[in-house]
């Protein structure tokens, strides 16, 4: 009977294989754990007095998907639409929505001057890194939101935020590609709060 010369296992892997393996493995991590960490997250919001009315300060800490921070790269322009609401509960009845706002965030890169710019409305800002003007649409500080006369002193309210990326605003082929896929999908839940209306305080 002749001895069967099919190996019965595999021969170990030599130092380099293991080491391409072990380089594979870890870069793998690192992608699934930036795209685990990739989201929109409310740290802290404040609402408070100011001279002519309700001003909401907030810091968000917006981290991209790779697949967003490289279309960035390559020129598209993304657009984050930052939305607060405030409503009064009725018991016998749906809350009644008292003001609703937005504020619209432009991120683009510019590749000969090597800077992502940032505006909102008239005021540009330009940074040389990707992080630096994630934190300024992150950081609103003093935003009037609603006046005094809009509220009634001793009545419960019910404040609402959020910020999301507005993927109508992308270009056409990237909406469609945007449709049901979590790498162009970057938004925050609805973080709610209520709050007792107080009398304007003198000047």
């Amino acid at each position: 009977m002749t001895a069967s010369t099919t190996p019965c296992c595999r021969k170990p892997r030599t130092l380099r294989e293991a080491a391409r393996a072990l380089f594979g493995a870890l870069l793998l991590a690192a992608l699934t754990a930036h795209a685990l960490a990739a989201g929109v997250l409310m740290r802290d919001v404040r609402l408070d007095h100011g001279d002519d009315g309700y001003q909401l300060s907030t810091d968000i800490g917006v981290t991209l998907t790779p697949r967003l921070a490289d279309a960035v790269m390559r020129g598209v322009p993304l657009y984050f639409v930052l939305e607060f609401e405030i409503s009064r509960p009725r018991w016998y009845w749906l809350d009644e929505d008292v003001i609703e706002r937005s504020q619209t965030y432009r991120l683009s890169y510019h590749a000969l001057t090597r800077q992502y710019r940032v505006s909102t409305g008239a005021l540009h800002q330009s940074f040389e890194t990707l992080d630096e003007a994630l934190k300024l649409i992150g950081r609103l500080r003093s935003w009037t939101v609603v006046d005094y006369g809009r509220l009634k002193a001793g009545e419960s309210y019910v404040a609402a935020l959020r910020l999301r990326l507005d993927v109508t605003q992308l270009p056409k082929p990237f909406q469609l590609s945007a449709i049901g896929n979590r790498d162009w999908t970057l938004e925050s839940d609805w973080q709610r709060w209520g709050f007792t209306a107080q009398p304007q305080e003198p000047r």
